[in-house]
């Protein structure tokens, strides 16, 4: 289960020294080809890090040959010195590979504000494309935490081709996108434009739906390079629905890791007049924190989740709302319905179950409870 599970591809990580505790910070995955065909998305945030103003220029050729990431300094609104330490970081990736630097993305995170080291940076980066390997991808998985409690990988086979990939992310985790970098790799023969596609989508119904607390990073990077070293071209749904497979087994890993959290809560809105519908009432009860303390203090208030609904646009009658709590439909017609004793809120997984009575589209939105422990670690996290 690694990032380089696909043919062709290499990586590895290393201790530059970034972060204080010694721990690895820097990793590297090289794209060996013979196809270096690339899509990324980024963050919607318009406050952007410097590694995503550069990666967004650099991959609008559809190429990328590697990515370099940095754990400890996310290099965000750190001035012209920050940008130039991201396009160094690309030029000694492309130096030691014999490539351009625009076919190297650059990933970074950590605290804000915060200038990284650049020497220390460089080396790392160096040490790592030296020790890169076909075995390397745990130890780059490693390399790219921050508040992680475990590296995040996956792997999806296909007929005839393999995707792989790695994640980091643990809080920050809301649309579009978390607080998360992803590197994705496959050998399957495809073009730029339908790896863009697949990889579109994929995010659209995965990491786009994932939504731990409400607050939106400028750092997030979703990136899928291909190498076309398995000599197998799939139909686009084949590759999609892989690259969707393991998008999806990375935010339920991401969603299991959320910083201090307890439980790990499915919002499934039914019966709606649109997905947009659905989605936007999902949201909105998961960013509640009423709801979400209630669920941490395991009480079935299902009062708080009719009035998240409300403060929607979305089509539904208020006087005609069902919803259920682990299968039992406590609220019927927007009333009290089966009795909320039977619901046992002990179990990690919850599930809640909103029908709009609307329409007959669909959506799920993940999202965790709000612990003391998630308000101590971020009350705390730059010090």
């Amino acid at each position: 289960m690694s990032v380089t599970a696909a043919q062709g591809f290499t990586a590895h990580g290393v201790a530059a020294g970034l972060k204080s505790t010694g721990a690895p910070d820097v990793a590297v995955v090289v794209n060996q080809g013979p196809s270096k065909a690339a899509a990324a998305v980024f963050t919607t945030n318009r406050c952007k890090a410097n590694p995503v103003l550069w990666s967004e220029q650099a991959i609008a050729s559809g190429t990328a040959v590697a990515v370099a990431i940095n754990s400890g300094g996310a290099n965000c609104y750190t001035g012209a010195e920050g940008f130039q330490t991201t396009h160094q970081t690309a030029e000694a990736v492309a130096g030691q590979l014999g490539v351009g630097a625009v076919d190297v993305q650059v990933c970074s995170t950590g605290l804000i504000g915060l200038l990284n080291d650049r020497e220390a940076l460089l080396s790392g980066v160096r040490a790592a494309v030296e020790g890169q390997s076909a075995d390397g991808g745990h130890t780059a998985a490693t390399a790219i935490m921050t508040t992680d409690t475990v590296a995040k990988e996956s792997v999806a086979q296909g007929e005839g081709f393999t995707v792989g990939g790695m994640a980091k992310g643990a809080g920050m985790l809301a649309p579009a996108l978390a607080t998360m970098l992803v590197v994705i790799t496959t050998d399957a023969d495809v073009d730029s434009a339908t790896v863009d596609a697949a990889l579109r989508s994929a995010t659209a119904q995965t990491f786009d739906r994932l939504d731990s607390d409400g607050c939106q990073s400028t750092n997030d990077t979703v990136l899928l390079m291909a190498s076309g070293a398995s000599g197998t071209t799939p139909d686009a749904a084949a590759f999609t629905d892989a690259v969707t497979a393991v998008c999806r087994d990375l935010a339920m890993q991401l969603l299991a890791d959320a910083e201090g959290a307890d439980h790990e809560i499915a919002i499934e809105v039914v019966n709606a007049a649109s997905v947009d519908d659905a989605l936007e009432v999902g949201r909105s009860v998961a960013r509640s924190n009423l709801f979400k303390c209630a669920i941490f203090g395991k009480d079935p208030n299902w009062g708080r989740i009719l009035a998240s609904v409300g403060t929607t646009q979305a089509a539904f009658d208020p006087a005609d709302l069902d919803v259920a709590l682990n299968g039992v439909w406590v609220c019927r017609n927007s009333g009290p319905g089966e009795s909320a004793d039977s619901i046992d809120l002990e179990a990690r997984a919850v599930s809640v179950t909103i029908d709009l009575k609307s329409g007959d589209q669909s959506g799920t939105i993940w999202t965790n409870d709000l612990t003391q422990a998630y308000v101590h670690e971020n009350s705390a996290y730059s010090s």
